[in-house]
């Protein structure tokens, strides 16, 4: 009986081979936009949403290219000291890449681009384990906004309902979150049904470089060490 492809193994070494491969395609990317864009910005990230991200992304197509990933990776792409370096004080743009963060490579005067980051703003609905940005308790009556099928699902929830007369009542008030502290799962999925958008999608710009010049916007805890010039 012929075995399953399930049961076959799987040569390590082959994918070990392909992540490698992979890092080294990144790697050559990464360098070939530093030769091909005039600049490069490093940014940092709250509330991603790869979607929105996208869009955003493809809206700046024709002139920028985005890197986001192994920072690490990325660092090493540009060098990460001055003698490893690409081009002059770009190891200053691996200094800085930490956290949450990506590079923009872009042929984009640096006004234009900081008003385009500046002003990015995207609303979304909160995670489980968001922290809720305002408190949220629902008044004990009718709740006419959810349809009779609704009410199994809002009493998993952990809301107290019940059907009277076709329509979904609350038997008593109910607290769905409370500002500053942790939204549950229930309470996210509670806070989707009202339509209670909490998540603001950010990008925020850290550093800029270009030929000659390099710029610190808001430098991170572990920035102490970097400078413009």
């Amino acid at each position: 009986m012929p075995k399953s492809k399930r049961d076959r193994p799987v040569t390590l070494s082959k994918t070990k081979k392909k992540g490698r491969e992979h890092k080294e395609t990144i790697v050559n990317s990464i360098r070939q936009a530093a030769e091909d864009y005039s600049s490069v910005y490093v940014f940092s990230f709250e509330n991603m949403r790869n979607l929105k991200f996208k869009e955003f992304r493809d809206q700046l197509k024709s002139t920028s290219r985005f890197f986001l990933g192994s920072n690490k990776v990325m660092q090493i792409s540009l060098g990460r000291s001055d003698s490893d370096e690409i081009r002059p004080d770009l190891h200053k743009i691996s200094k800085v890449l930490h956290g949450n963060a990506g590079l923009c490579f872009t042929n984009l005067p640096k006004e234009e681009v900081e008003r385009l980051f500046n002003e990015y703003k995207e609303y979304d609905f909160a995670r489980t384990g968001s922290i809720a940005t305002e408190k949220v308790e629902l008044q004990e009556g009718p709740l006419e906004q959810f349809t009779h099928e609704m009410e199994p699902f809002l009493r998993k929830q952990g809301m107290p309902v019940r059907l009277n007369k076709g329509v979904v009542e609350l038997v008593s008030d109910f607290l769905v979150c409370d500002e500053g502290k942790p939204l549950s799962p229930e309470s996210a999925r509670i806070l989707r049904l009202l339509g209670i958008k909490m998540a603001t999608f950010r990008l925020h710009l850290i550093s800029r470089w270009s030929p000659g010049e390099f710029e610190l916007y808001s430098p991170g805890p572990d920035d102490s060490g970097v400078e413009s010039s």
